[in-house]
């Protein structure tokens, strides 16, 4: 089982950029594909984007496409997310998770909070 740490969360203004880190435990981690989620306050958790286990291919939901990137550096077992433009409906807490089979993910860790002030 890998264990995930989320960080780098916080307060920025819209159109600010915030970088996230997601730091894995375990020799597994290269093996897998990660994602990204979010959830915001009384809705569901939304998928925001993924990436593959080699990092060549990433995907992203169509909220933010173009303002978010997903990347990963599998020498240091972390995954990132730089978010750039962000908006007040950006607002959430951000959770990374193994893809453990395709468009199943577990291992989650415990999120970090993003907030937009407007």
């Amino acid at each position: 089982q890998v264990q995930l740490v989320e960080s780098g969360g916080g307060l920025v203004q819209a159109g600010g950029s915030l970088r996230l880190s997601c730091a894995a435990s375990g020799r597994t981690f290269s093996s897998y594909a990660m994602g990204w989620f979010r959830q915001a306050p009384g809705k569901e958790r939304e998928f925001v984007g993924g990436i593959s286990w080699s990092g060549g291919s990433t995907y992203y939901a169509d909220s933010v496409k173009g303002r978010f990137t997903i990347s990963r550096d599998n020498t240091k077992n972390t995954v990132y997310l730089q978010m750039n433009s962000l908006k007040p409906e950006d607002t959430a807490v951000y959770y990374c998770a193994r893809e453990f089979r395709s468009g199943r993910y577990d291992s989650w860790g415990q999120g970090t909070q993003v907030t937009v002030s407007s």
